[in-house]
C-alpha cells in the first residue's frame, strides 16, 4: 500500500468524521460533501520537492495526500505548462500560462478525479459504480473502470457530444441517455443506484474525485518552484477542480511548504447557465438552481453544483472573480487559443479566456500578474461545437 497520510473523511458543514474504510457518500448528518483528511505533520516528513523529483512522472507522486489505495492509473496529471506568450501579447500580460489538461488519458483533466475515485472504490471492494455526467466524466469513468476491472453505469443527456458517448460504449460502460440536464441525470442514478447495487461516483457525491482534482494545484506549486501563480482561471460547471486546487494550497500551508500567499481563483461560467456568477454578484453563500440552463460548453452545463458553497467560499477567501461568457465570446477564445497557441480546446477553456479577457478590460487583472488559464479538456471530441465556428 501506498504511504498515504489519510486517516479519516469530515464534513465541512457540521465537522461530522467518518472512517475512510468503507464506502462513503455524503454526510449522515448534513447531506454535504464529504473531504479528505490527512496527518499533515506525518506527509511532511517526506513530502518535499527533493523527493518528488524521484517519483513516479503522474499524479500519484503526491502518495503522502492522496487515498490509502493501490492506484489505477493509466498515466493522468504533470500536464504541460505551456507559456502563452502570443496569446498574452494580444491580452497585454506577460505571465499568461496555460495548463493543459487535454494531455490526460480521456483528453480531459476528468482523468485525474476518476483514477482516485476508482483507485478507492476498488480498494473498497465495490464491484460497480455509477454517475452522471455532461460528457468528459463519463469518458474518464469508463475508462478506469475498464483498467480496474469493475463495472460502469453513466447517465448523459442525448444532446452529448458524440465522440464522448461512443469512447463510454467503447470502454465497456452502460450508457442511458437521458432527455434532459446533468440534473436529470443525476436524478436518475441517484434514484436507481440503491436498488441496483452502484455506488455513486457523482461530483462530490464521494470523497476522492476531489483528491484527483487537487493535484493540479501540487503541480502549479512544482511548476512554479515552490511558489504560486497569482491567479487562476478555471471553467466551473461542478467546480471540483477550483475546490480541490484550494484544498492543496491549504495543505502546502499547515505543510509550511508555501507562505500564505494564495491565488486569486476565478470560476469562469457561459450566460447560458451561470448560477455561480449570479451568486458571487450577490454575495451569496450558496447557489439558486439555474433554470433552462444552455450553453454549447457541456460540462458547464450544470443547474446547481452539490459543492456551490465550497466554490463561493473559496473565491471570496481568495479575493477571486466569477465572470461569464457567452457562447459567441467562449468559442471566438476557443478560436484564439487555437491560432495562437496550436492548443485545440474544448468550449469550457474558451469560457476561461473569455473571463480573462473581461477582466484585463476592466482592470481587474495587471500586466505583471502571473495568470493560469486551465483548458480543462482537449476539443477533439467537440466537433458539433468546432463546426458552428469553423464549418467543414
Amino acid at each position: 500500500m501506498p504511504p498515504s497520510a489519510l486517516t479519516h473523511l469530515e464534513c465541512p458543514r457540521c465537522r461530522t468524521t467518518l472512517e475512510y474504510s468503507r464506502p462513503q457518500n455524503l454526510c449522515p448528518k448534513c447531506s454535504s460533501p464529504l473531504l479528505a483528511r490527512y496527518d499533515l505533520a506525518r506527509a511532511r516528513a517526506t513530502f518535499n520537492r527533493a523527493n518528488l523529483k524521484t517519483r513516479v512522472s503522474s499524479l500519484w507522486r503526491y502518495e503522502e495526500v492522496l487515498p490509502a489505495a493501490t492506484p489505477v492509473t493509466l498515466g493522468e496529471g504533470m500536464t504541460p505548462l505551456v507559456h502563452a506568450r502570443r496569446l498574452g501579447e494580444t491580452l497585454g500580460l506577460s505571465h499568461l500560462y496555460i495548463k493543459d489538461e487535454g494531455q490526460n488519458p480521456t483528453n480531459s483533466f476528468k482523468a485525474r478525479g476518476l483514477s482516485a475515485a476508482v483507485s478507492m472504490a476498488k480498494a473498497l471492494g465495490i464491484r460497480t459504480i455509477a454517475l452522471p455526467t455532461a460528457g468528459n466524466a463519463g469518458g474518464a469513468a469508463a475508462a478506469y473502470a475498464a483498467h480496474a476491472g469493475i463495472d460502469c453505469v453513466i447517465a448523459m443527456p442525448k444532446d452529448t457530444p458524440s465522440a464522448i458517448v461512443l469512447e463510454c460504449r467503447a470502454f465497456g460502460a452502460t450508457v442511458h441517455l437521458i432527455n434532459g440536464l446533468i440534473s436529470d441525470c443525476g436524478a436518475f442514478i441517484a434514484e436507481r443506484a440503491p436498488r441496483e447495487g452502484w455506488f455513486e461516483v457523482s461530483t462530490l457525491k464521494e470523497p476522492y474525485r476531489i483528491e484527483g482534482k487537487k493535484t493540479m494545484g501540487y503541480e502549479l506549486w512544482e511548476e512554479f518552484d515552490g511558489s504560486l501563480p497569482g491567479v487562476i482561471v478555471y471553467p466551473t460547471g461542478g467546480g471540483v477542480g477550483l475546490i480541490g486546487m484550494w484544498k492543496a494550497f491549504e495543505e502546502l500551508g499547515a505543510m509550511g511548504l508555501v507562505d500564505d500567499r494564495r491565488p486569486r481563483m476565478i470560476a469562469a461560467q457561459a450566460e447560458g447557465c451561470a448560477p455561480i456568477v449570479r451568486a458571487f454578484e450577490k454575495h451569496a453563500a450558496t447557489s439558486e438552481k439555474w433554470e433552462d440552463a444552455s450553453t454549447v460548453a457541456a460540462g458547464l452545463r450544470v443547474p446547481k453544483a452539490l459543492g456551490d458553497f465550497l466554490i463561493l467560499e473559496d473565491i471570496y477567501a481568495s479575493r477571486g472573480e466569477a465572470v461569464a461568457a457567452s457562447d459567441e465570446e467562449l468559442m471566438d477564445a476557443c478560436r484564439e487559443m487555437a491560432r495562437l497557441e496550436g492548443i485545440l480546446a474544448a468550449p469550457e477553456s474558451g469560457a476561461g479566456l473569455a473571463a480573462i479577457q473581461k477582466l484585463v478590460a476592466a482592470g481587474k487583472i495587471g500586466r505583471d500578474e502571473t495568470v493560469v488559464l486551465f483548458s480543462t479538456g482537449g476539443g477533439y471530441k467537440y466537433v458539433e461545437a468546432w463546426n458552428s465556428v469553423i464549418g467543414v
